[in-house]
């Protein structure tokens, strides 16, 4: 992993890349919801997961040079019932201030990590 990207708070994933970026634009791999000790927050609460899976995309995009106004499509992944799809879209609603990126929500039935109910890919672009 990137030593800059663990000094902007996110946690240190063996074999792990975050993002890429080609030219004006970072490809952001699924953030999941841990704490820069790589703890995951939220256990079976999918709005706080979102929460996390979102500052940690906050933080990458600042890493990298970019702002919340520059990601332009977002994957959204969220294991369990509609009304964790539901909680997690508020938590994406509210992050962005009502004025979401296009984005796709996707029911999953499993994700990679213990007690994992959220994750966030997306793709940022920023203005030439």
């Amino acid at each position: 992993m990137n030593e800059g990207e663990k000094a902007a708070g996110l946690a240190q994933t063996a074999n792990y890349r975050y993002a890429q970026q080609v030219g004006s634009q970072l490809f952001v791999a699924g953030q999941v919801p841990h704490d820069a000790d790589a703890n995951i927050v939220g256990i079976s609460n999918p709005r706080v997961q979102a929460t996390q899976c979102l500052n940690n995309l906050g933080a990458l995009i600042a890493h990298h040079g970019f702002h919340k106004h520059d990601v332009r499509q977002l994957t959204i992944y969220v294991v369990g019932e509609r009304e964790n799809l539901i909680d997690a879209w508020q938590a994406v609603t509210d992050w962005f201030n009502n004025d979401v990126p296009p984005a796709t929500l996707l029911g999953v039935a499993l994700l990679g990590y213990e007690s994992q109910l959220v994750e966030i890919d997306a793709i940022v672009v920023s203005d030439p």
